[in-house]
């Protein structure tokens, strides 16, 4: 449910946010001003997260580093491999496989147990398209190797 608030904008502000919305059709300035100011709340919450654009969207990431939905899957795969890790050692080895810091793997999972639908709806939609993309791939293989009778 959204709630109706008059903001008030400096005309600079105004003038990009109305080119954000014509640059970016489907958008309204409503949407992206909810969009860019709960983004900034998040990054003033957990310092050290980033939102970055791309084909499938915005997504948080850590400053200098790797998406938080790739940090949750690295946390994933290494705690599948060996699910009797200690936390410490979980770290570890997480820091090992991604070549983050400790610091930094506490920032994306601090951020990660804040949205936690968020960050697993991206892995799962991730693991999804490599998923297809590999099938995909196979099939291609398949006819290029088709031979002509």
């Amino acid at each position: 449910m959204t709630t109706p608030r008059s903001v008030r904008f400096d005309e600079e502000v105004l003038s990009r946010l109305d080119r954000y919305v014509k640059e970016h059709p489907g958008s309204s300035s409503s949407s992206v001003a909810n969009m860019f100011i709960d983004e900034s709340l998040r990054v003033h919450e957990h310092p050290g997260i980033v939102f970055r654009a791309g084909p499938t969207g915005r997504r948080a990431a850590l400053s200098g580093g790797p998406d938080i939905w790739e940090v949750v899957g690295a946390l994933n795969a290494v705690r599948d491999e060996d699910p009797d890790l200690d936390d410490s050692l979980l770290l570890a080895e997480i820091g090992h496989v991604t070549g983050l810091s400790v610091a930094q793997l506490t920032t994306a999972l601090r951020y990660y147990a804040a949205y936690p639908d968020e960050v697993d709806e991206r892995v799962t939609s991730n693991r999804d398209v490599a998923e297809r993309e590999e099938r995909l791939w196979a099939a291609q293989q398949t006819i290029l190797r088709r031979r002509k009778s």
